[in-house]
């Protein structure tokens, strides 16, 4: 029987929409994923597995939080496998925590912000693999302190007119820093 983080996961991908259509495809390879698999939030699955990661921008959106990933040396979100846990929102909660040390993060809605699926390399007898990771924002403030983990050889608030530069234009990246900067739009065009 499924447990009723996993059934709400479902419910939340058979109700997501995006505008790029690249997702819809994503949403239907997770549906098929935790469909198919008991055992799809465990890293044991090679074939692939089901992730979580924290979108972190600041309470204006206009600055993004990355780490520079030491294994992957590359600018990225924090996040991580969810080793079992099927409440992903709690995995990328507990991912950037402890990779940023920064307290007080909230998520900025229960639905999740992003999906991708993305290969992982070959690494200590690891196959090559996928990644289905989920992706949730979560707000933080940009005064507050982080710390650098040894997952990290970095960490920074980056404005969202720069993560380009700092991502090689890495699509999924850019692809939330769109959605952000919509999302801006729509909130500072509110009139009340």
């Amino acid at each position: 029987m499924a447990s009723d983080h996993r059934l709400k996961l479902l419910t939340q991908l058979a109700e997501y929409s995006s505008d790029y259509p690249v997702e819809l495809t994503f949403r239907d390879r997770f549906v098929d994923l935790i469909n198919s698999y008991d055992n799809c939030f465990e890293r044991s699955l090679l074939s692939g597995h089901i992730t979580g990661s924290a979108w972190i921008v600041d309470q204006d959106m206009t600055h993004a939080f990355l780490t520079h990933h030491a294994k992957l040396n590359r600018w990225l979100q924090p996040g991580g496998h969810a080793d079992g846990d099927e409440n992903v929102a709690r995995v990328a909660l507990k991912e950037a925590l402890e990779e940023t040390g920064m307290e007080g993060l909230s998520l900025y809605a229960e639905q999740f912000f992003d999906l991708d699926i993305h290969p992982i390399p070959e690494r200590k007898g690891v196959p090559e693999h996928e990644h289905f990771d989920i992706r949730y924002m979560i707000i933080a403030d940009r005064a507050q302190r982080f710390e650098v983990s040894e997952e990290s050889h970095d960490l920074a608030w980056i404005p969202m007119e720069k993560v380009a530069e700092y991502t090689g234009s890495n699509d999924s990246i850019l692809r939330m820093v769109e959605k952000t900067m919509e999302l801006r739009r729509k909130m500072s065009s509110r009139t009340y």
